[in-house]
């Protein structure tokens, strides 16, 4: 890799340029609120669009050199085709039939991700719980129809306005998992059976309190395994750091013992 590259691999991998570009998506998040204000971008008079662009403008220079810094594996990194993909967004003209493409400008804010370590590390985290979150939500799913078919059978009569149907079975027992205003829900058929009671202090149970901890934990888990996953990671670079100074001292310890003999042999 030409010596050129590697400086400029440097420059971007730094902590103060890191920090700078944190600043830059700050900045641009905080304009992107600001042009929501019809008055506000009367009195700013252009320069807040021009810093919103000299934003960008920074943006497309990063990535101009993150590109020359890593050549092809830049489009090999998902977090660098995201950045990009987000730029892109930001340089499509907003006239000519683009106009809706002009609210995707916001996710130039989602830049932080990408830009902060431990973000990175949550998303990586939810991401390796969709496996186990699929399987509980499937759960959820069957535990809500089951639940539904039964509250329609048995109280569709007494309340029709909330179990007449499954389809409005299902959305009354998903307000009720909610907690919004699932009192008014479950009143109606507790006076007519008061028995009713129970069915919905165990549906709550079962769907709100279980079905959620158990979301807790998978996503608890998945956060426990990054976490170790980039501990190890660490170790294995300070291991390799520690290999390539051992080396080196070998090589100077060569070097000294070579000239030790040949000034050995000029006194001799």
């Amino acid at each position: 890799m030409p010596d050129s590259r590697l400086r400029v691999r440097a420059f971007v991998d730094s902590t103060p340029f890191q920090w700078f570009i944190i600043g830059v998506i700050l900045v641009n998040a905080a304009i992107l609120g600001l042009e929501t204000s019809p008055r506000l971008m009367a009195e700013s008079n252009g320069w807040l669009t021009a810093l919103g662009w000299l934003t960008v403008g920074i943006f497309v220079v990063e990535l101009g050199l993150r590109i020359y810094a890593y050549g092809r594996s830049f489009f090999r990194d998902g977090w660098s085709l995201f950045d990009l993909f987000v730029v892109v967004i930001a340089l499509i003209p907003t006239s000519a039939g683009f106009g809706i493409l002009r609210v995707l400008r916001v996710l130039r804010v989602l830049r932080l991700l990408s830009a902060v370590r431990s973000m990175r590390r949550v998303v990586a985290a939810l991401v390796a719980t969709i496996p186990g979150m699929a399987s509980i939500g499937a759960l959820l799913v069957m535990l809500v129809y089951v639940s539904g078919v039964m509250a329609t059978q048995v109280f569709g009569t007494t309340d029709p306005d909330h179990f007449g149907d499954l389809p409005t079975s299902l959305l009354s027992l998903f307000q009720v998992m909610t907690g919004d205003d699932w009192a008014a829900v479950v009143r109606p058929v507790t006076d007519e059976h008061p028995w009713a009671w129970g069915f919905f202090i165990l549906y709550i149970l079962a769907s709100t309190y279980i079905v959620l901890n158990l979301f807790i934990a998978v996503a608890v888990e998945a956060l426990e395994r990054q976490s170790d996953d980039d501990t190890r990671e660490i170790v294995d670079e300070i291991e390799e750091g520690d290999t390539e100074i051992l080396g080196a001292l070998a090589e100077l310890k060569d070097e000294v013992a070579a000239l030790r003999a040949e000034l050995a042999n000029r006194s001799a």
